[in-house]
């Protein structure tokens, strides 16, 4: 065997790692560098070769673990800590910036024609929402960052206040964990709470730390939720919307625009067009994405 051959085989031998093989054909060496930080180590071919041809396929079992545990064991401590942190989804309305300042696109997806679902990085006090940029650091793929977004915003405690105004049920979820509109992500929850709904079950989230769940029952009902959603949309840190939805297990949210002083509600036409052509930018954005 070469140095040729056995620079292709530990190359071959060590494809899942990430990271960047250089050659140098003068110092016939391997150099091995993590592709985050640029760190690494080069090894000499000649002497793995001599050793190759007394002790065969265990050699290269040996170099593979050395090379393997040298590198990650260079991984920086920001990037080890990354992993530790709790992922978690952030409604925010459609009109909410869709790239970081440095043009860079968030991780999104379409949740209602008012708003969609931004994937966070938990820091404690405060949250990083997630770019693509960031997603080869995490070392997920799109799908693992939304699913334990998904299961870890099911696996948050969910408590709520109940008051009742003139016969409608009105339930408050406001813990200011930053994550209490993200709860309308919670299907097992929305579903507890809809076994006891009695009249036509509606959703809320205008803004970030508040989630309503209103049971109507009569026709006030629908003008007490416009009126609260409208003045909780103007009064919260980071407004989502003022529009409300109802909801029934296992199908999509609809809008509902409400008119307030006749106490009716409606599937109000200009609404509901204006919240079509919202979807189509948006679908419209994400196709157009994947071509470039």
């Amino acid at each position: 065997m070469n140095v040729f051959q056995m620079r292709d085989l530990l190359k071959e031998r060590l494809r899942n790692l990430d990271a960047n093989f250089k050659f140098d054909r003068e110092d016939e060496s391997l150099r091995i560098e993590r592709i985050d930080n640029q760190k690494g180590l080069s090894v000499k071919l000649a002497p793995i070769i001599a050793k190759y041809k007394s002790n065969g396929d265990k050699t290269i079992d040996e170099i593979v673990y050395y090379v393997t545990e040298t590198i990650n064991a260079m991984q920086d401590e920001a990037t080890k800590e990354i992993k530790k942190i709790e992922i978690l989804p952030v409604i925010r309305a459609t009109s909410f910036h869709k790239e970081t300042k440095e043009g860079v696109p968030f991780l999104i997806d379409e949740h209602t024609a008012e708003t969609n679902i931004y994937y966070a990085l938990d820091l404690g006090n405060t949250y990083r929402l997630i770019d693509e940029s960031m997603i080869e650091e995490l070392k997920l793929t799109k799908e693992q960052i939304k699913e334990q977004a998904l299961f870890n915003i099911k696996k948050k405690k969910t408590t709520y206040k109940t008051d009742e105004v003139q016969g409608n049920t009105f339930y408050f979820v406001n813990t200011n964990d930053g994550y209490d509109a993200s709860r309308i992500l919670n299907q097992a929850f929305l579903k507890d709470v809809y076994q006891n709904i009695e009249g036509e079950m509606l959703i809320a989230t205008p803004h970030q730390d508040v989630l309503v769940i209103c049971d109507i029952k009569n026709e006030i009902g629908y003008d007490v939720i416009a009126q609260m959603t409208m003045h909780f949309f103007q009064n919260g840190l980071v407004p989502i919307t003022s529009l409300s939805f109802s909801y029934e297990p296992d199908k999509s949210l609809e809008p509902i625009f409400i008119l307030g002083k006749n106490h009716s509600r409606k599937r109000n036409q200009e609404v509901i067009e204006r919240l079509e052509k919202n979807r189509e930018i948006f679908k419209n954005m994400k196709s157009n994405q994947k071509k470039l």
